[in-house]
Formats: structure tokens, sequence, C-alpha cells
């Protein structure tokens, strides 16, 4: 057992113990290098658990799923540190408490504050289950989730977790908390899938509004009024399709769970409808239980108009809302009534952008959207023009790696990299976003890539084509372009002659079209008289570099030979 002021692996330092199971202990530490709380999970190598199978298997197991993953609803592990006689798993320090002591504390909570978490666990589920492979979760619960103070959820212990088997034809393991574990994880009903996630958490839902345990007598889960009449009959509609026994009656995914979950208000009419169908025998399966008109509206076309009307309903709520938050709202909704539309998305990327900072949290709340539809999104011609600008977010604005004035360009062309070469992949030849695509692209992987292939002897013709992704992005610059960018793109083409001239001359890169370069370059800046702060004071740091760059052009041109 760890002791309090203990260091593990000369840099976590054992503050408290915080928590212990039948599998480890818990413990506050710091990091004695960048003074930040991190958990640490203790895990002893000679336990183990009733079927006789050594624990740190599935210890490292979990860790290994979990530290692959990016998701703002679920724990980070950012370290595995293996010893002879135990292991230590540092993962996020979550300040809050579970939502199973909330209720033990406090009971049944207000079905508006569960409907807010469940559609947070919602997408942290679909992004597992989009993975490739698909991961399950399996043990879902409230003891599972944390509720942090500012009342967002992160779901923890990923014990039970497995990937998807496409072949299988159910788990090996009979595995989950009784009361809230689906039937087919019990063995002989099939393997586990996205669908067994839904009927955990629907109970977990259960629990949460009602205050009834599942895992305790009576054992069943009656509709959520037996308990409480004052209840939604909607949430009580979606809780009960979720609790089927068989997976195929369910909802078939925690995308379409969340829809519901945020509709639910009209989920009672669309029940009703449903069970009006069945009887009638009428087309159960036309519908499929997503109607808000009322009796009578049972084509697929009724639904799909007031999934459009709902969607745009939220666009246009979203573009009349003078404040950000709120507009980041009405188009996260948009997004869960079609999640493969690309407009609210690029919509996402203008507001993130409009003060100049892309921050960490930020960046977290655009991956947790934009990841679990990834692949629904690149069915949208408009994709590429997404990936395009998401690219720009992070190579102008994204702050980490900054906090502390360090120079984060590096990182910031390293991630933007991968949005310009999916741009440039699937975006129109001939479309000019296509074209800038792969000229930012260019730059980051010479930005990124360059003193490697020095080291390895691997640059000739590389500076060539920097010089001409130099060139290409000072002609596209655009009146309408912010002044910061176009500050940092001028420093850019400037520190790129001071610092690679020989390479350019190397490749064959003439002095006059360096010397044209710089001469646009100062053209531009002079053209900037009154502008922002930020950009005044990069213009001014940009024009001390110009006379360098034409001195050291000079220099290692021989003062103006043509080097080809």
């Amino acid at each position: 057992m760890a002791e309090v002021g203990q260091i593990i692996n000369n840099k976590y330092e054992i503050l408290k113990l915080v928590g212990k199971g039948g599998m480890s202990k818990v413990y506050l530490a710091m990091d004695t290098n960048i003074h930040k709380p991190w958990a640490v999970k203790e895990i002893d190598k000679t336990v183990r658990d009733q079927n006789n199978e050594v624990i740190i298997q599935s210890a490292i197991a979990e860790a290994n799923l979990i530290k692959e993953l990016d998701h703002n609803a679920i724990v980070r592990i950012v370290d595995i540190i293996d010893e002879p006689d135990k292991i230590f798993i540092i993962e996020d320090f979550i300040d809050g408490e579970t939502l199973n002591a909330i209720v033990l504390r406090e009971g049944a909570q207000p079905q508006e504050k569960v409907i807010r978490w469940a559609i947070q666990i919602c997408s942290a589920l679909e992004y597992l289950h989009t993975r490739k492979p698909p991961i399950i979760y399996r043990d879902m619960k409230p003891a599972n989730v944390m509720l942090k103070p500012e009342g967002n959820v992160k779901i923890i212990d990923f014990g039970i977790a497995r990937e998807y088997k496409e072949h299988n034809t159910e788990d090996t393991k009979c595995l989950g908390t009784k009361g809230y574990a689906a039937p087919e994880q019990f063995g002989g009903k099939g393997q586990t899938d996205a669908r067994t996630d839904v009927y955990c958490l629907g109970v977990t839902l259960y629990y949460l509004v009602t205050g009834m345990n599942p895992s305790e007598p009576p054992y069943e889960i009656y509709p959520i009024r037996h308990w409480n009449p004052k209840l939604s009959s909607g949430l009580e509609a979606i809780i009960l399709k979720c609790t089927r026994p068989n997976p195929s009656e369910r909802f078939q995914s925690c995308a379409e769970l969340s829809y519901a979950l945020q509709h639910y208000e009209e989920y009672t009419a669309q029940y009703r409808s449903k069970q009006v169908m069945k009887v009638a025998k009428f087309g159960a399966l036309v519908l499929a239980g997503l109607l808000f008109v009322g009796v009578g509206c049972f084509g697929l076309a009724k639904r799909s108009n007031r999934i459009n009307s709902d969607f745009q309903y939220n666009m246009d709520r979203a573009e009349m809302s003078s404040d950000d938050s709120e507009r980041l709202a009405y188009y996260q909704r948009a997004i869960a009534i079609k999640p493969g539309d690309v407009r609210p998305y690029l919509q996402i990327v203008e507001t993130l952008k409009k003060d100049e900072q892309f921050t960490v949290e930020e960046q977290e709340l655009l991956t947790s959207l934009v990841a679990p539809n990834r692949d629904a999104l690149r069915k949208d011609p408009d994709y590429a023009k997404l990936a395009f600008q998401i690219g720009k977010l992070y190579w102008h604005y994204w702050t980490y790696g900054s906090e502390n004035g360090d120079d984060n360009t590096l990182t910031r062309r390293y991630v933007a990299m991968e949005w310009f070469s999916e741009a440039e992949k699937l975006g129109d030849p001939d479309d000019e976003n296509t074209r800038r695509a792969k000229v930012y692209k260019v730059i980051s992987q010479f930005t990124t890539t360059i003193d490697m292939k020095v080291r390895e002897g691997e640059d000739n013709g590389v500076y060539r084509e920097y010089w001409e992704a130099l060139r290409d992005i000072v002609r596209g610059i655009q009146e309408d372009d912010p002044e910061i960018v176009v500050m940092e793109i001028y420093s850019q083409v400037l520190d790129a002659v001071i610092g690679r001239a020989k390479g350019f001359r190397k490749d064959g890169v003439s002095y006059e079209g360096l010397k044209n370069l710089i001469d646009s370059v100062t053209t531009g800046l002079d053209r900037y008289e009154s502008i922002s702060q930020s950009a005044s004071e990069m213009k001014e740091a940009a024009m001390a570099k110009v006379d360098k760059a034409i001195a050291t052009l000079n220099r290692d041109y021989d003062r103006g030979e043509d080097a080809e």
C-alpha cells in the first residue's frame, strides 16, 4: 500500500487515500513537476478475483483501452507505471462525486437535471461505440459516473469494457452489475453491443429519477410514474424502451437515444402513436417511434419533415442569438438531430474563432461533437470545407502549449496537418479551398518534419515545394482574412527566408523568386495601418524581420546571384 508522502516514479507525490475497492486503492497525488493533481490507482499484482484470475491483467487491459480515448466525458489515463509487485495507473483526478453518492444523500434527482447528464453520457457512449473496433462499456451505473462542480459528468472505471468482436456470437464472460446489466450480459443471449449500453443507461436513468435501486428488492423496472406520477410520461416511455429485454426493441444507438431525450416532452405522443400502429398492424417498422405530430401522422415523410423543422429551428435560433454560449447550445441541439449535416459544425467553428483563441476546453467540445460523427460527416459533400476550416482553427488559434508564453507553432501545425490532408483528399480538386488545403498541408509537413529530414539526409526537393506553398498562401490572402492571421503568415514567410535560404537555393529557387516574396510581404505589411493591438504587435515584430530576411537572402545567394 502506498503511503502519504511517497513519490511514485520520481514524479507523483501521494497526498491521501480517496477510495478503495476489492481490486484497487485510489489516491490523490500531485505531479511534482507541473503541480497538477492526478488520481493514482494502485493495484497489487498478487490480488485475485472470485474466478481466481489475476486482476492485473484486467487493469492493464483497462488502462490500454482508455489511454487511446479522447472525449471530454471520459476519464483520461496519462501514465502506466509497472513495478514488480504492483501497478500504478495515473489518470484524471475528478473533483466531484458519483451520481450514486448524490442519490444516496439527496434522493431522486430532478428529471431535467438527469436528462442533461444523460445526454452527455450518450455522447461519450456513442463515441466509444464508433471506435474501430467499437468499445462496449457494459457497466453503466450511477457509481461509475462522476459529477463535476460545474455540472458536467465524466465516466470512470472501464474494468469490464470490451472491444466488439464482429464474428462472435456471444461474450466469453458474464460480467456486469446485477440490476443494471442487460440480459445478454449473462450469456446465452448473444454478444453485447451498443444496445447493451443503452439498456444499462436506461436503468441508470430509472434509478436517478426514482431513487429506487434496481439492485435491491423488488428487482424490477416499473414505469417511473408508478413511483412518482409527476414525472414525464415521455421520459417514462424512453426508459421503458431502453430497458426492453430484446435488444432489437430498444433504441439502436446512443445517438438515437440522445435525440429522444432532447425531445422527451414530445415523445409521449410518439410513444402512443407507435402503440396504435402496433395494434393496427400498420407497419411499426416504418416510423420506429419518432413522430411528434400526433395520431395520424404515420408516414416517413412526416417524420423527415419534423426532423428538418426541428433542425432548422435550432439553426435559426442560433443565428439570432447574441450570446456565444447560447448559440453553441443551439448548434449542438441541431447536431443531435442531424449528426451528419456539416452546417452546424461549420457555424461552431466560426463561433470558436471569433475571439482569435481556440482553447483546450473548446477543443474538447469540438472533438466530442465531431469525433463520434466523423464517418457520417464524410458523406456530406461539404465535409472537405469543414475539415479545411477545422484545420485553420488549429493552425491559427489553438492555445495548447502556449500557456506560459511558449511558442506552440509546431504543435498547431502538426494537429492541423491531419485536417488539411483530409480536406485535400476529399475535396473537389478544382475548388479553391482544396487547393489552399494542400498549401497549408505542405507547410505543416515541412515545418514539423524538416529537422528530421535534414538529420537523415532526406531534405532534397522539399524546400522548393515549401517555397511554392509560401508563395501561394501569400497570393491567397483575402481582404476579409483576420488581421492576426495575415500577420502570422507574413511572419512565417520572413522566418522561412531567414532560416532556410540556403535550402531554397539548394533546391533551385531563384533569388528573384524569394526577393519577390519578401516584397509582397513588405507591401502587405505597409497596407495595414489601423489594426488590433495583438495584430499591431505582430506587425511590428514582422517589420523588424524584413531587413534581416533581405540580408540573409543577399548573403546566402552571394548578394543576388541567381542560383538557377
